[in-house]
């Protein structure tokens, strides 16, 4: 991912952000489009390091599990250091099945994207 271009990185508590990619790549037969960075064991100040390292130089879209908390304001902190770099809340796997084969677009577009496709998901049965 160091190649400059546009790549995801999902910030989760515990094991979801793990899950989450691990489960996008077994579906999507895609890899390296997306890492995870877990809070496990650290406090804000890692956390944001830990996203900071993953984000790397390129371009990239940060999908946090929840629009509050820990994930969230470490990937608010780093989004606003970059204007390559986009936040989206709410992750899930339609979204994150999108963004890998939507990777050509510019990180403005692709997060608008994510978060369309991310909410279509949404369904009351």
């Amino acid at each position: 991912m160091s190649d400059g271009s546009l790549h995801g990185v999902v910030v989760a508590h515990g094991e979801l952000a793990a899950a989450l990619v691990a489960e996008t790549e077994r579906i999507s037969g895609q890899t390296g489009v997306l890492r995870s960075v877990s809070n496990t064991g650290c406090g804000p100040e890692q956390i944001e390091e830990r996203v900071r390292g993953a984000v790397g130089p390129g371009p990239a879209v940060l999908f946090v599990d929840m629009p509050c908390g820990s994930c969230f304001f470490a990937a608010m902190r780093v989004g606003r250091e970059r204007s390559d770099v986009r936040v989206v809340t709410g992750v899930n796997l339609p979204m994150l099945l999108d963004f890998v084969n939507q990777k050509a677009l510019p990180p403005e577009e692709s997060a608008g994207r994510a978060a369309g496709k991310g909410a279509e998901a949404i369904r009351k049965g």
